[in-house]
């Protein structure tokens, strides 16, 4: 049995529902993205036929949902360097698996644990970056389905299982784009690559899929990368935000 409560938010309503374990909300259903709309969910993100990931032009967040349990997720996101601005580094994960709603609203996300991506890159640390599996499960505490006051488009707002929220996404694709919903790298593919890579030398205790990247490598198998010249520009946008906060209340004699 579903119990529906309405709520306003911003002047928008908002539906929220605290169904029976393992139901699925119809309104969360569909692709959703965070405002530069550039990373997103599906093929256009990672290519498990050739097993990598494709640099979005920007960074964000995506979650994809369908109205009988699947989900998907992309994230690719710069993290800052605090003892050097100008040297971020940068992530991208993928994963899909099955969600339900809790009795108490909650979500609970579980991956396919071999299915899972991660790409994670230090381009000032050298010129190699770590391409490994991601098995992560999620629990969102809460979430909020309105219209954007200032959009006019659904938004999404995900509650992390501490309350603090992911930040917020709008509806891009319903249906969503998803890739198939199914395993995609089944474990006798495993055992194969696993075989394949002790053939080309590494450590057959590193995960089957631990690949490297180098700019003066040309194999595509082990070619995985992220545009080290665009996280430059990502942490000179951190070196001058943070120049501002430091020098801006100086100049006003003001001190911190």
């Amino acid at each position: 049995m579903f119990f529906h409560n309405t709520l306003a938010i911003a002047g928008a309503s908002l539906v929220a529902f605290s169904a029976a374990q393992g139901t699925w909300p119809t309104n969360i259903v569909g692709t959703w993205s965070t405002k530069s709309k550039s990373t997103v969910t599906g093929p256009g993100f990672y290519d498990p036929l050739n097993d990598k990931m494709i640099e979005p032009a920007h960074t964000g967040i995506s979650y994809s949902f369908t109205g009988d349990g699947h989900y998907e997720t992309a994230y690719y996101r710069a993290i800052a360097n605090p003892v050097n601005p100008a040297c971020p580094s940068g992530i991208m994960q993928w994963q899909h698996g099955s969600w339900i709603q809790n009795a108490n609203g909650s979500l609970s996300l579980t991956p396919i644990a071999v299915d899972g991506r991660q790409l994670m890159s230090e381009p000032c640390n050298g010129k190699t970056g770590i391409y490994t599996r991601y098995n992560q499960t999620e629990l969102f505490k809460w979430y909020e389905y309105l219209i954007d006051p200032y959009h006019n488009i659904p938004r999404l707002n995900l509650y992390k299982f501490d309350g603090s929220p992911l930040p917020p996404m709008y509806l891009i694709y319903s249906p969503p784009q998803m890739l198939p919903t199914t395993t995609l790298h089944p474990a006798s593919t495993a055992s194969s690559t696993a075989a394949a890579n002790a053939k080309r030398g590494l450590s057959p205790e590193v995960p089957p899929i631990l690949l490297s990247w180098s700019s003066d490598r040309h194999d595509e198998d082990i070619v995985h990368r992220i545009n080290p010249e665009r996280l430059w520009w990502v942490g000179l946008a951190f070196t001058g935000v943070g120049g501002l906060l430091y020098f801006g209340p100086r100049r006003l004699g003001m001190t911190l």
